[in-house]
């Protein structure tokens, strides 16, 4: 792969990350909600099912999903519903996990936040992208290793800055009205966040 190429990815890697998705609109409300600490496992399971993700397209399930495009609709269908009720909870949230409702409410799982990135709509968008456009076809299994771990090394840091963004702004959303506010405001905006990828 050439240095041309690899800082593509890189700027590729990062603009996908950093900007608003599913992903990052999750982890700007548990930040608000938990705290950064708290959000830490939804942070890395994020990055470890993207490259889990990742790597699964560029080995093969890119190509099922290219030639079976009822699997690719299906995952879609999926990954808004669940995206749907993640917008509810968030939504009908009216506290800050502290104290009591600490014990009701629990940030989302490194397990779950894995697994969300394989009915993820932007994240499959993100990887059919980059593994069709950065391996090198002469080099194919060692360029797909190499964009799995650009992404690796971008994907954390940029979706913290959004769990961090979150809880610098835990203190002046501890009022209720704003909380509940902010919250209904994030669901909304992370239906939105679908209305490209389900197109």
């Amino acid at each position: 792969m050439s240095i041309d190429t690899l800082l593509a990815l890189i700027l590729f890697a990062f603009s996908t990350s950093i900007t608003p998705g599913p992903n990052n609109m999750m982890l700007f409300a548990s930040g608000v909600n938990f705290g950064f600490r708290r959000t830490i496992p939804h942070m890395f399971g994020i990055g470890a099912g993207f490259l889990s993700l990742l790597l699964g397209v560029g080995l093969g399930l890119g190509a099922v999903l290219a030639t079976v495009p009822m699997v690719y609709t299906g995952l879609k269908i999926v990954g808004g519903l669940y995206l749907i009720w993640i917008a509810w909870k968030i939504g009908t949230s009216r506290s800050l996990g502290q104290g009591e409702a600490k014990a009701k409410a629990s940030p989302m799982t490194f397990l779950g936040a894995a697994a969300f990135q394989w009915v993820n709509p932007k994240a499959w968008v993100m990887a059919v992208t980059a593994m069709a456009v950065y391996p090198d076809p002469q080099n194919y299994a060692l360029t797909v290793g190499v964009v799995a771990l650009v992404f690796a090394a971008v994907n954390v840091p940029s979706v913290s800055t959004w769990a961090g963004f979150g809880s610098a702004l835990r203190e002046w959303l501890s009022v209720p009205v704003r909380l509940k506010w902010f919250n209904i405001t994030m669901a909304i905006l992370l239906v939105l966040s679908l209305w490209p990828m389900l197109k």
